[in-house]
């Protein structure tokens, strides 16, 4: 177990220093900061002290060990748009983004388990290819589509739900939530669903075709010939099986529900990192953009990690060599 752990946290180093060396490229190629920061009209002596100051004028190698060092304190400079803290910037965004992520994927997990296993079980029931059918439409359609629909029937056309903004929230400390007002949920619940139908169709399609392959093994046909109980050989032998391949896909996707909420908090005008995102773009602002690719690398690395030591929780067959070559 210690060789695995320190195997893949060193996989997990290489793995940041080289997201690091791509986000530190964005300060070289995209644009000059010091032209952002002083204007077109700054003097040459003016813009020779910043880029002194800032450490520019120093070998490209020089300059990537600052930005590391700096990185691996949560530093980033200032944002060129707003003149902010980057670590500050995040920090504000981050529980909004992060709030957003967990319920989508419990959304996606409550709804999409259950419906994966009455797909399986009832694979010939009308409600079965209901299922299947709705399946193929949350594949199918884009994320931004299905929000502008929601907005459209629950928003405009019911008045229902907020159409954007987070609501109310409350402070605990640095974390700001919404989750500990009834505003907060309201507000939180189009969104929610937006981000979580393509992830909720995935997981149900996945646990579907890995019940069935799982039904078809022989020691379900042994536990059959004992005499155990359907509920026994479902849930207590099949569903735990299938698991496994459920538990790598969920893990992933929710690095991918952090990472790619941009379209969902765009449309609902979310105040999460997608948005800072999007306006660092949009403003070329660079420490931002670098410090968001850095962050959301760091969360599919532990997650990852997460999801690998669980494979032995979950099935204590597998060992732990076993599981990292997952």
């Amino acid at each position: 177990m210690g060789a695995f752990i320190f195997r893949r946290l060193i996989q997990a180093v290489v793995v940041m220093v080289s997201v690091a060396f791509v986000a530190f490229l964005l300060f070289q190629y995209v644009g000059d900061p010091v032209v952002f920061l002083l204007g077109q009209d700054a003097k040459p002596e003016q813009i020779r002290q910043l880029r002194a100051d800032l450490g520019l004028d120093q070998p490209f190698f020089v300059q990537f060990w600052h930005f590391l060092v700096n990185a691996v304190q949560g530093e980033f400079g200032l944002s060129l748009r707003q003149g902010q803290k980057v670590s500050r910037l995040l920090a504000e965004r981050f529980p909004a983004t992060f709030e957003l992520s967990i319920v989508a994927a419990a959304l996606a997990l409550l709804v999409g388990i259950p419906m994966g296993v009455y797909a399986a079980l009832r694979r010939g029931s009308f409600m079965s290819q209901v299922f299947m059918t709705v399946s193929l439409l949350g594949v199918s359609l884009p994320t931004f589509l299905i929000g502008i629909l929601l907005i459209l029937i629950f928003s405009v056309m019911l008045g229902w739900m907020p159409s954007f903004g987070r609501g109310e929230t409350v402070q605990l400390g640095w974390w700001s939530t919404g989750l500990l007002t009834r505003d907060g949920w309201v507000h939180i619940v189009l969104p929610a669903i937006t981000l979580a139908i393509f992830q909720l169709t995935l997981i149900m399609r996945l646990v579907r075709a890995e019940m069935l392959e799982v039904l078809r093994t022989d020691y379900i046909k042994f536990a059959r010939a004992r005499g155990l109980s359907d509920r026994a050989i479902h849930f207590g032998h099949a569903l735990k099986n299938t698991l496994v391949p459920v538990m790598t896909i969920t893990g992933l996707q929710l690095g991918g529900l952090i990472a790619f909420a941009i379209i969902t908090e765009t449309v609902f005008q979310w105040p999460g990192m997608g948005l800072l995102f999007i306006q660092a773009v949009t403003f070329a602002d660079v420490p931002v953009m670098a410090a968001y690719l850095c962050l959301i690398a760091l969360i599919f690395v532990v997650i990852n990690l997460v999801v690998d030591l669980l494979y032995v929780v979950v099935d204590p067959r597998l060992s732990v060599g076993q599981a990292g070559g997952h």
